[in-house]
């Protein structure tokens, strides 16, 4: 039919035109294929570092109390990783400069307390709760404590000729029943689709402005309006442009992530814990995740048609789209929340709805009813998008604002 040949035209003059820019290319190609799995193994990395950094400092301990327990402040010294300073009733103010990481009260009389089997009062330690390298310092001071205890526990039933069975008479033992692709799921099921959305919506951003605002700017609107092509194959066709460069961003993203993630976890110890790999992507889960972006792909390609349309020029149309960015990533943030699960109220919720099934797909659930009510709805709310892209282009209030 004439009116898919038209389509077809417009779509392929279009998609070589955003093939020749750079700036195109950059976010369709380079971002999920480079920038994506970089930024993870660059901040995967930098906090190895930077924790490793952190448990291999000195850290200053503040001893608060103490002086009549000289067996007690000598083992405190000896300990790695502690270097205990004098004590100071500033010790909250220390704590909060960052001048010392923790402090450590000791009760009078601690010491011989113990030994004589007498009442002793509690241990107490001051941190700076959030801060990294305060916990770190009292995790050191808090297990010398908890060893002593359990020393003077073992010592105590041993003078009375009782076994230390008595205070653990059995054990507690925790096996993993879920296959490694449930727990790769469970762990990654929430970042994968935000990524995903988050790139599907950027990756058709650019074409989408440009295609439009773009036009104008340059002052070519006027003579593709001129050209013996409907308008409705002239949206379609542009609108398709903006969705294959949506797909493509998100495909590779899709592979750009496996790969990455297989790659990285293979590094550490060959891949694997107790014989167990440490990372198992299921590959079906990575496709029905992918398949049902279509619809978000869809709906955001449409919406961001039709709000560049309104713009006079390009910067302006990255004004009037920014707005929906957030619109993406906040929904696909809350998916990451534990606790937030989908529900009859939350399958009308777009890209929220999407991202709690991509996660539950990651998992390896299919609710195969869920799966299509969300996939359905999604592509009801892009088919309404589409629609009013279609009808601004018919607008010439629209198409010749200035």
């Amino acid at each position: 039919m004439k009116i898919f040949r038209q389509i077809h035209v417009v779509y392929r003059k279009e998609l070589i035109d955003i093939l020749r820019d750079r700036r195109a290319l950059v976010s369709m190609i380079v971002v999920p294929l480079v920038v994506i799995p970089l930024l993870m193994f660059g901040i995967g990395t930098l906090s190895i570092v930077v924790m490793e950094q952190a448990r291999q400092e000195q850290h200053r301990v503040m001893v608060l109390g103490g002086d009549d327990s000289p067996g007690i402040l000598e083992k405190l010294g000896a300990l790695d990783g502690i270097l205990v300073v004098s004590d100071g009733e500033d010790y909250v103010e220390r704590i909060l400069r960052r001048d010392v990481r923790a402090a450590v009260r000791i009760p009078e009389g601690f010491e011989s307390a113990v030994e004589e089997e007498l009442p002793v009062e509690e241990v107490t330690l001051y941190i700076f709760e959030g801060d990294v390298k305060s916990n770190l310092a009292a995790g050191v001071v808090r297990s010398f404590f908890r060893e002593l205890r359990d020393d003077v526990v073992a010592r105590r039933l041993s003078d009375r000729d009782l076994s230390t069975d008595l205070l653990d008479p059995f054990a507690i033992g925790v096996s993993n029943v879920a296959p490694p692709e449930k727990v790769t799921g469970t762990t990654l099921g929430g970042v994968i689709p935000y990524i995903i959305i988050l790139l599907c919506v950027t990756g058709a951003m650019y074409p989408a402005m440009d295609l439009t605002a773009g036009e104008k700017e340059r002052g070519t609107m006027e003579t593709i309006l001129s050209s013996p092509v409907s308008r409705l194959a002239l949206v379609l066709g542009k609108y398709l442009v903006v969705l294959t460069a949506s797909l493509a961003t998100s495909l590779l993203a899709i592979g750009s992530l496996g790969a990455a993630l297989v790659f990285g976890f293979s590094l550490l110890d060959g891949g694997t814990e107790a014989g167990r790999p440490l990372l198992a992507l299921d590959p079906l889960a990575l496709v029905a995740v992918f398949f049902l972006l279509l619809p978000v792909a869809c709906l955001f390609s449409a919406a961001l048609l039709a709000l560049s349309l309104f713009a006079r020029s390009f910067k302006e149309a990255q004004t009037y789209v920014s707005p929906l960015l957030l619109l993406a990533i906040l929904p696909a943030i809350a998916a990451t929340l534990p606790g937030i699960e989908l529900t009859p109220t939350l399958v009308w919720a777009p890209v929220l709805n999407i991202a709690l099934v991509s996660k539950e797909m990651m998992i390896g659930t299919y609710d195969w009813g869920a799966i299509g009510l969300v996939f359905g709805t999604t592509s009801v709310y892009a088919a309404l998008a589409l629609a009013i892209a279609v009808r601004l282009f018919y607008r010439e209030a629209v198409l010749f604002r200035s």
